[in-house]
């Protein structure tokens, strides 16, 4: 596995910077670090961002955070590995006052919630789309039991690709462990839509200020 991350960033990136937040986009398996770089002008962020290329190669150009062996019960090493891989590139990319909004779909909704759950007091407005929550205890969740951050969970009421198991394990989870805003989609399968991405952009400008986002 490939632990030096690649990565797409957002016009005018510079690292000599100190935003108060960056955004940082998490692929889903397969796909690649230029495939949620279209959510930025959707969401209308002023907010600098990079997307990056999840460490494990799985061919056809596509990329992923760890292998499925269990659908929806990942074991936890692996994931424990990209967490990391993803703290390594944010501790050399980002300045260190620097909070991240992590935004991930699928798997990287998987590692959206792992950056909060492994450094709390880095993250802000973590938004998990089609994803779920992985079942292995983590070092931040008594921190997030006694803080509750706000967490955008979205997913479609179609979506049969993420197993029920880790619907019902992250539906436990999360209004245990953040101030949970939580949309469930008609109609949507393992996607995003429209309303869903207005939802997020409402989410984004709440949590971190109106600075974030162009305004309508």
């Amino acid at each position: 596995m490939n632990t030096t991350l690649r990565d797409v960033r957002s016009p005018g990136w510079n690292t000599t910077d100190t935003p108060e937040a960056m955004v940082l986009f998490l692929h889903g398996f397969g796909s690649n670090e230029r495939d949620l770089t279209q959510l930025a002008p959707a969401l209308g962020l002023e907010l600098p961002w990079a997307s990056l290329r999840a460490p494990l190669e799985v061919g056809n150009g596509g990329a992923a955070w760890f292998s499925i062996t269990t659908p929806g019960n990942p074991d936890a090493a692996p994931v424990e590995v990209a967490t990391e891989a993803i703290w390594a590139w944010i501790d050399e990319n980002v300045n260190s006052e620097t909070r991240i909004v992590p935004i991930g779909f699928s798997q990287g909704g998987l590692m959206a919630s792992q950056l909060l759950r492994t450094r709390p007091q880095r993250v802000v407005a973590p938004v998990v789309l089609g994803g779920f929550v992985l079942g292995a205890a983590q070092p931040g969740d008594s921190q997030l039991i006694e803080r509750r951050p706000a967490l955008f969970w979205g997913r479609g009421a179609e979506d049969r690709v993420i197993a029920p198991i880790a619907i019902t394990r992250s539906s436990e989870y999360l209004p245990q462990h953040t101030s949970l805003t939580e949309h469930v989609y008609p109609g949507l399968a393992h996607g995003i839509n429209a309303a869903e991405l207005s939802d997020v952009r409402d989410f984004i400008t709440l949590e971190v200020g109106a600075h974030g986002v162009v305004s309508a």
